[in-house]
Formats: structure tokens, sequence, C-alpha cells
């Protein structure tokens, strides 16, 4: 699957951060969440390739405008911190990364919600993370799908903290009229 170059940079950030993150925990030196230093030679000859017309620099300072990064000074270089936007972007990235495979028994998941006005934000991303996984509308806050991801959905109503709005089943069939 072929991602825009920002998704794409910010998982691999996150992958690397991961390898470096069990590197600390090894070392007892502390988290990656605390402050992460990328080998930044190795990232800007991969993606300077990819943006010819833009220099790696331009390319940090845009995903630091939309929030997705931070940038520390640190001696003797700088370090790179992906914010709490950035790891949701990740998180969608992975969802998308996703292999798709439809369930063997032939039924469907039927997601039901009622996510109050004042959740709106939570009610919107809930609505994306459903689309990504491959779900389709069939009716106001009804939404179906025929591939096994109810792990991935459990997941994300837990993440969002949605349990009490969200019920999820499993249907035999699906009849379109």
């Amino acid at each position: 699957m072929k991602l825009p170059i920002t998704d794409e940079f910010l998982w691999e950030l996150f992958r690397l951060s991961q390898k470096i993150e069990d590197v600390f925990l090894f070392f007892g030196v502390g988290s990656w969440k605390e402050v992460f230093v990328p080998p930044h030679f190795s990232v800007r000859r991969l993606y300077e390739k990819r943006k010819a017309k833009q220099t790696f620099n331009d390319f940090v300072r845009y995903l630091t405008r939309k929030g997705y990064i931070k940038v520390k000074a640190l001696e003797p270089n700088k370090g790179i911190i992906i914010t709490q936007k950035g790891m949701e972007k990740v998180l969608k990235v992975s969802l998308k990364k996703t292999e798709k495979k439809k369930r063997k028994d032939g039924k469907w998941l039927m997601v039901v919600f009622d996510i109050p006005e004042n959740k709106r934000t939570l009610r919107n991303l809930f609505r994306e993370t459903l689309q990504v996984l491959g779900f389709k509308f069939f009716q106001k806050s009804i939404w179906i799908c025929p591939y096994d991801v109810l792990e991935k959905v459990q997941g994300s109503v837990q993440r969002y903290g949605l349990e009490k709005y969200v019920k999820i089943f499993l249907i035999e069939e699906v009849e379109f009229k």
C-alpha cells in the first residue's frame, strides 16, 4: 500500500523509536518518550530521495507546524519527539497497514454507536478508524464490515474510552435493499 510521505516518515520514526526504546530499557537509560534522538543521517538519506523538491529540514519544519513532532535542542544534536497528535497519526497508519482478511465464517461485524455531541471529536476519530478498518456506512451510527478486525475495533473503543457508547455485533448476513 502506497502511503503519503508524512505517514511513512512517522511510521518509520515510530518503528525506529521502538528499537531504540528496547536498547534504553536494556541499559537502564530511560524511555524514548522522554528523549529520542534518531540517527539523523540514515533517516535523512532515506527521505531526501523521496522529497527532491523539499529539503529534509523543510519537511521536519512542516511536520512540526502540523504538530506531529517536536524538535528539541540537545547537545550536540537535535532530537525529534513524536507528539500525541503524531502518535494518533501513527496509529492510523498502523491500522491502514493492517491486512484486511474476510472472516472465514462468512459473518459480518456490525458496530452500533451513540456517542454524545459533547464528544464529537472522539466520535469523528472513531468513524475515521472504522473507515480505515474497512467498515461501510449502513445507517446512521451503524457500520458493517466483512473483515476480521474485531480486536482492532475493541482496542479503538477502549483507547478512546467509548465502551458505554458502542456495541459490537457479529451477524450472519447483511441484506441490502
